[in-house]
Order: C-alpha cells, then sequence, then structure tokens
C-alpha cells in the first residue's frame, strides 16, 4: 500500500494542540531528521504557535519566500518536520526561536538572541557502533 499521504486531525500527536473542530485534515510532516510524533510542521509553528498566518495558504507562502531557516538552513518546505531544541530564524522579523518542551510535553516557542541562535544544544557529534552494529553516542 505504500505510505499513508494524509494525516486526520483527530489523529494528530496531541502535542500540536489543534482543535478538533478546525477542519478535517492536519499537516503531515515530510521525511526529515525528526519523527512524525516528536517534531512540530513549520506551517503549524507559523499559523498556530506564531499568530504570523491565519491560514495554511498564508503559512505556505511565508515559506516559500525563503525567509524561515531551520538551523541555519532555508527551508521552503511548510511541512518540514522541526524538533526539540531546533533553533528556528525568520530573517524579516529578525527574530530567533528554540522549540523546547514545557513540562506537559508540549512545543514552547522560546525567543533567544542573535548570539544564542549561533550555537546547537543537543547536538550528537560522535557516534559508535557497538556490539552486532548497534550505534550509541
Amino acid at each position: 500500500r505504500g505510505q499513508r499521504k494524509h494525516l486526520k486531525r483527530v489523529a494528530a500527536p496531541k502535542h500540536w494542540m489543534l482543535d478538533k473542530l478546525g477542519g478535517v485534515f492536519a499537516p503531515k510532516p515530510s521525511q526529515g531528521p525528526h519523527k512524525m510524533r516528536e517534531c512540530l510542521p513549520l506551517l503549524i509553528f507559523l499559523r498556530n504557535r506564531l499568530g504570523y498566518a491565519l491560514t495554511y495558504d498564508e503559512a505556505r507562502k511565508i515559506c516559500k519566500q525563503r525567509d524561515i531557516k531551520v538551523d541555519g538552513k532555508v527551508r521552503t518546505d511548510f511541512r518540514f518536520p522541526s524538533g526539540f531544541m531546533d533553533v528556528i530564524t525568520i530573517d524579516k522579523t529578525n527574530e530567533n526561536f528554540r522549540l523546547i518542551y514545557d513540562v506537559k510535553g508540549r512545543f514552547v516557542v522560546h525567543r533567544i538572541t542573535n548570539e544564542e541562535a549561533s550555537y546547537k544544544l543537543c547536538q550528537v557529534t560522535n557516534a559508535q557502533t557497538g556490539f552486532k552494529g548497534v550505534p550509541f553516542l
């Protein structure tokens, strides 16, 4: 059958905090550095968390203008999965955010300075393989 291409709002992760009556579908994250259940798509970040867009279409147009950077790389994919400790930079407003969890396990948008945005916290620098090829940090 292949992969599932759609995601219903009710089946979306609870930490996205989508309301049940706001439509039928939720944006399914693209493949990327974070798992679906442990990420926050850029679309939800721009529309629901920051309030820079009111609709799906507006958030998509903001991403396509090449203004959003995740960990220093321009991301035009509005379904890109940003995750824990990722630095999201918006060039036009000169703002930097770091995604962290709150006490209940939901993503909190934490504003940071330009100096703090220049380095990455929780970065894997070395991974080794152990017994039977199992990687460990």
